[in-house]
């Protein structure tokens, strides 16, 4: 198994037995884990990001830390509008197949719309150079529809 996916299951537990809410010191967890400062950092802007329902906060100096928070809502629209402001200008086809997938898993959507989003921000319905852009507007305005 690979380190990151190692550091990130060790989050994912740590998360689920605080109730979704993290503090970690980089360093401290670096040196516990073995690994450097750079490959906690790397989980958690992949693994822990906006797009997949966390939140991070990081404090920088000798007193820092890295807070990471599980966002969950109990009302699908707020977590629909939640996913609408993280999408932004543009954004990656794989960033968007995590997001839907996010939403099928949290029950926000089906899994038939989850595949029907899919497809609609895949690379090969989108041309480029504006792919991402282009992505972003699509999503966005399926996320709106869901959340009428």
């Amino acid at each position: 198994m690979l380190i990151s996916d190692q550091i990130a299951q060790l989050f994912e537990a740590m998360l689920a037995e605080r109730d979704g809410t993290l503090e970690i010191r980089r360093n401290e967890m670096a040196e516990r884990l073995g690994c450097s400062p750079s490959q906690i950092n790397y989980v958690i802007a992949s693994r822990f990001s906006p797009e997949r329902g966390y939140l991070t906060v990081s404090r920088r100096g000798g007193g820092g830390y890295i807070r990471i928070v599980r966002k969950r809502f109990p009302d699908g629209r707020i977590t629909l509008m939640h996913a609408l402001a993280s999408v932004g200008d543009a954004i990656r086809a794989e960033d968007a197949r995590i997001l839907i997938r996010n939403l099928v898993e949290n029950g926000i959507v089906s899994p038939d719309t989850g595949r029907v989003m899919t497809v609609a921000v895949s690379d090969s319905e989108i041309d480029p150079p504006e792919r991402d852009v282009i992505r972003a507007r699509r999503l966005k305005r399926m996320l709106i529809a869901l959340s009428d």
